[in-house]
């Protein structure tokens, strides 16, 4: 098994609106808002709206102190040696790994409505190239969300918008790759800075070769890791010799690819040519997915491996359960 590197501070980056960290901590909004007040406990960053956002670090001290007034210390004392620990680099934040809470069912809020419609406005602030916008629309929905939420909700519909308009000549590459670079760019982070990982060898997502959307895949990637799951990204149109041999290098717990185009679904049938041993054995499991085998089903016969669904939820749900198999 490659082994993976130990994670123990979390990220820095702000992601968690207030209610997400009162249920992932146990600590009620209430009590969060009263320790920043008396104690600037956790400092927390804020949106261009006022509402506070948490880091994975703020959640892990958080848990940390949490821990020791179970424990009976006063809150105040725990704050206290939760600093005196960071001051003396004695402190290991390590997040105890659990099975991840059911995230991908849809959810009914007071904010839900509210989601496509923060998607529209930032599909029009990234077309007419207002950057600073983008930003502030992104940090107003991770206020009202999870950053799962965000991710399926806002993220995905704007990079479908995008490419279509690019598609039907509504707006010229440039700006399409202003706009999806922007959204890739977020989902890269989100792929890197998820939770600690667990202990195992990471899955491999790649696009089938001549492949250039890379959307669905980094999407399905930053899913991923918000559950806990490490990922080997390699990104877009990965040749099948080159893809072969980095499966056969890294023993990965599963492959997944993705084609949106015939062309892009032909040559990714071929993977059993290069990879005969997984096509055979059944290991790693193979999934695949993709815009051709929504619109035609007829390509799934095609193609050697399991058809992960028509939509994120679906693949996610797939996947653990291809990676539960394999276990």
């Amino acid at each position: 098994m490659i082994p993976l590197p130990d994670v123990t501070l979390g990220s820095s980056e702000p992601l968690y609106n207030i209610g997400v960290v009162a249920r992932m901590t146990g600590v009620s909004m209430a009590t969060l808002r009263a320790w920043e007040r008396r104690y600037n406990f956790p400092d927390s960053e804020r949106t261009a709206g006022g509402h506070r956002l948490y880091s994975e670090r703020d959640v892990l001290r958080l848990r940390w102190v949490k821990g020791r007034i179970v424990q009976g210390m006063q809150t105040a004392q725990a704050i206290n040696a939760l600093r005196h620990q960071e001051q003396t680099g004695n402190l290991a934040l390590v997040e105890p790994l659990r099975p991840p809470v059911e995230i991908y069912e849809p959810r009914v809020d007071k904010y839900t409505p509210y989601l496509p419609i923060l998607s529209e406005k930032l599909v029009e602030s990234l077309l007419t190239r207002d950057l600073v916008r983008a930003n502030t629309i992104l940090g107003e929905a991770l206020a009202l969300s999870s950053p799962e939420d965000l991710i399926l909700d806002v993220i995905g519909p704007a990079l479908a918008t995008i490419g279509d308009a690019w598609e039907d000549g509504q707006i010229n590459i440039a700006t399409e790759h202003l706009a999806t670079n922007y959204l890739r760019q977020r989902l890269l982070m989100w792929m890197v800075s998820g939770p600690p990982p667990r202990t195992i060898n990471p899955i491999v997502l790649a696009c089938a070769p001549n492949e250039w959307h890379e959307g669905s895949i980094l999407i399905l990637g930053a899913l991923l890791r918000r559950r806990r799951w490490p990922v080997a990204y390699l990104g877009q149109a990965v040749p099948l010799p080159d893809l072969a041999g980095f499966v056969r290098e890294l023993s990965p717990p599963l492959l997944v690819t993705v084609a949106m185009t015939e062309n892009a679904a032909a040559e990714l049938s071929e993977w059993p040519v290069w990879l005969p041993e997984v096509a055979q054995t059944g290991k790693p499991p193979v999934g695949y997915g993709g815009r051709i085998f929504r619109n035609q089903p007829e390509w799934r016969l095609r193609i050697a491996g399991t058809y992960l669904g028509d939509n994120f939820r679906d693949g996610v749900t797939k996947i653990e359960n291809l990676l539960g198999h394999a276990g």
